[in-house]
């Protein structure tokens, strides 16, 4: 009765490491370890990072308060709208509080992800891209990995193409 007793309990032990490898492989991809910490929808609620999944995504580096931010922000809404199956945004507020931060998303009908205001996550990406002002678009591939830092560039002269020319890319 004893080694059986063992027996059970070394398989129990086993497959509870199995089953937290396989979820812990299932839940982290290279797109959702580049946007650590929790991503929200346009209303602040959390949301699985798994709806960036196949997609290329813009980091798009804005604030309410920045004029170039509000003449480029229709624009992009434009571009994703239209580009939606294939990109998504995740917006990274330099606005003052994240009441403005959602306000902004709401005035500009950002119906994209972003992450909590100033975040550690937030601050984080903003160093990684090295970004000094804004507004800034950063494009990554569906993998992680940096397609251009210069997306606003290409959103603003080839809106037609630009999707185009980053997955060539990646």
């Amino acid at each position: 009765m004893k080694s059986s007793f063992a027996s059970f309990s070394a398989l129990l032990a086993i497959l509870a490491i199995a089953c937290s490898q396989a979820h812990s492989s299932e839940a982290s991809s290279p797109l959702s370890d580049l946007i650590a910490g929790p991503l929200l929808d346009s209303k602040g609620k959390e949301v699985d990072k798994k709806v960036l999944e196949g997609k290329t995504v813009g980091l798009y580096f804005s604030a309410h308060w920045c004029p170039p931010c509000r003449t480029f922000t229709p624009n992009l809404v434009k571009f994703r709208d239209s580009n939606k199956k294939d990109f998504e945004v995740v917006f990274i507020s330099s606005d003052r509080d994240s009441k403005a931060q959602l306000n902004y998303m709401k005035e500009t009908k950002m119906k994209w992800y972003t992450l909590p205001h100033r975040s550690e996550h937030a601050n984080a990406l903003a160093k990684k891209f090295e970004v000094r002002g804004i507004p800034a678009l950063i494009i990554v591939s569906k993998d992680g990995t940096t397609i251009t830092k210069n997306g606003r560039g290409d959103v603003s002269s080839n809106p037609k193409g630009a999707l185009k020319k980053w997955e060539k890319s990646s």
